[in-house]
């Protein structure tokens, strides 16, 4: 009876064992596979996180097209019209008026005739440098003080001027030149009755002929030859005639002197520039 009764309840034992095994290893296997099927659940939120840096490119692309390319900026920044020409060439002609002691000896409206250049280095300020020829006729009062019958005489200057433009319209304009001169005065009396060595009067002073006061005693008083040294003033009024010519007409003072024997000259010019 014992060997029976302890018989019977192992087998019960046995099958309890093994349904409480199974049972734990159920829990164990569904535990471990319920952390594991979280982070599917939560894969979704990070393509939000992602698409952030997308979102900002179109605005960086927009920016992007706003800024100006090399050519726009090359085209925003034009050249600029330069208005005024580094060379400018002038001849002229014209007659002269006269002042000081050179009226009193020469008629006025003799001969001029002149030719320069001009080196711009703005529109505004520029160097200049004219030759000139002026003639100088003798009046009848000064061949009658000579006792000569006829007499050539002119004046020969280099003047070199800073020339000052004075733009008013696209078609006119003005300039005023102010500088030192060159005058080279001579002269040539056909001949004279004036005897060598006598007392020099006003007009072979002014000829330039003159020593202590009297003719050279050799005769050489029928050919007249001085350099002088002074100044010149001026002003000009331009008017263009096409964009490389203009016309000029100019006024000046001219004024030279040697051993206090002087030189003043008015020429009147009109002639072009290009």
């Amino acid at each position: 009876m014992i060997r029976k009764f302890a018989a019977v309840p192992g087998v019960r034992v046995v099958p309890t064992l093994i349904l409480a095994a199974t049972l734990v290893g159920a829990l164990t296997v569904h535990a471990q596979q319920t952390p594991a099927q979280q982070p599917p659940a939560q894969a979704p939120a990070q393509p939000s996180q992602t698409q952030q840096p997308q979102a900002q490119q179109p605005a960086d692309s927009q920016q992007s097209g706003q800024e100006a390319t090399p050519g726009e900026i090359g085209l925003a920044r034009k050249p600029k019209v330069k208005l005024y020409k580094n060379w400018v060439y002038n001849v002229g002609g014209g007659a002269s008026l006269l002042d000081g002691t050179t009226q009193t000896f020469v008629r006025g409206g003799g001969g001029v005739a002149t030719a320069g250049v001009a080196r711009n280095y703005s529109q505004y300020v520029g160097f200049r440098l004219d030759f000139g020829f002026d003639n100088l006729p003798l009046k009848d009062s000064a061949l009658r003080l000579a006792q000569a019958p006829g007499a050539t005489s002119h004046v020969y200057s280099l003047t070199l001027e800073p020339i000052f433009n004075i733009p008013l319209t696209p078609e006119w304009g003005g300039y005023i030149l102010v500088g030192p001169g060159f005058y080279h005065r001579s002269g040539k009396l056909d001949s004279s009755t004036v005897l060598p060595g006598s007392t020099c009067n006003p007009f072979f002073q002014w000829w330039g002929r003159c020593f202590n006061a009297s003719l050279p005693l050799n005769g050489d008083y029928l050919h007249a030859s001085q350099n002088e040294f002074g100044e010149t003033f001026g002003f000009g009024v331009t008017r263009k005639l096409n964009p490389k010519v203009e016309l000029y007409g100019e006024f000046r003072y001219m004024h030279g002197t040697h051993f206090k024997v002087t030189t003043d000259l008015r020429p009147i010019t009109i002639g072009v520039r290009w």
